[in-house]
């Protein structure tokens, strides 16, 4: 026993043995500075520092934003934040393809069609398929019929867009001058034509907002404007537009001047529409030009 104790004892001495670490200058031997160091407190300073920069580390690890920098880590959050984004993409999405429609049909308007709602194929393969009316000669009772229901119906439409209100909104006059060419469906001529001098300022028809304006091949420098009650003016063949898309415009604000742009011109007019609930109206009859 005495003889372990011995090597024990020899080793905790060299350990606690003081030691002076001396800083000289190497020129003149002078002593800048001195330190009395032990083996032993040498070991638990240098580990004390060490458990430190341990400690350290996991703390900044654990609790700080530069965890993930580290690669395999993951935000907890992470997978929320996806999942909200995708849900704001996706109504981005429906919004912007409701938009496009919406445009769509502002360009049908402008171009003058009257486009009903797709057929579904399965109904229209049906309807070739059973539907032998159309293979039938027409009868002089069958025009007149047909004749008698299309009057009823713009009589009824007429009604009902009065019974809605545009019979007594009031509307003001674009512009002043002729009426050269009035409403006509079955010719397409979905609007009024009206001469008037050249460089003739244009004004709306009433409030609203801008939701079209740019330039056509068919109808040159095109302005359209929605209103309230489901109301929306166009005005063709300008030779220029005074107001951008967003716009909002007072009832007998600047908004165009006369032109004679597109090729469906043979000199300067205004060609103005009223359109109710997507369907074209006489302006005339509601509108005192």
């Amino acid at each position: 026993m005495e003889q372990e104790k011995k090597p024990r004892k020899l080793i905790y001495r060299k350990l606690s043995n003081k030691y002076r670490l001396v800083v000289m200058n190497d020129e003149t031997l002078e002593e800048r500075a001195s330190f009395r160091l032990a083996p032993m407190n040498v070991f638990v300073s240098v580990g004390f520092i060490f458990i430190i920069l341990i400690t350290a580390t996991i703390y900044l690890i654990a609790f700080t934003g530069l965890r993930e920098y580290i690669p395999g880590y993951a935000d907890p959050g992470m997978k929320r934040k996806v999942f909200q984004l995708n849900q704001k993409t996706d109504s981005l999405q429906r919004v912007l393809d409701s938009r496009e429609l919406y445009m769509s049909n502002i360009k049908n308007i402008m171009n003058g069609k009257v486009e009903g709602k797709p057929e579904n194929k399965s109904n229209a393969s049906v309807q070739a398929k059973y539907d032998t009316l159309r293979s039938l000669p027409k009868s002089r009772e069958d025009s007149l019929f047909r004749l008698e229901m299309e009057r009823q119906d713009k009589e009824t439409l007429k009604g009902s867009a009065e019974k809605n209100g545009i019979g007594v909104f009031f509307f003001f006059s674009p512009v002043k001058g002729t009426i050269t060419s009035g409403f006509d469906v079955r010719e397409k001529h979905y609007g009024i034509d009206i001469v008037a001098p050249e460089n003739e300022a244009i004004k709306a028809a009433s409030d609203g907002t801008v939701v079209f304006a740019n330039f056509t091949t068919e109808t040159g420098y095109v302005i359209a404007i929605q209103h309230g009650n489901n109301l929306l003016t166009m005005y063709k063949h300008n030779s220029s537009l005074l107001k951008k898309t967003g716009d909002s415009v007072k009832a007998g604000d600047v908004i165009a001047i006369i032109g004679n742009t597109g090729e469906h011109t043979t000199g300067p007019h205004l060609h103005f529409e009223l359109w109710y609930n997507g369907t074209p109206v006489d302006p005339q009859k509601y509108v005192t030009f």
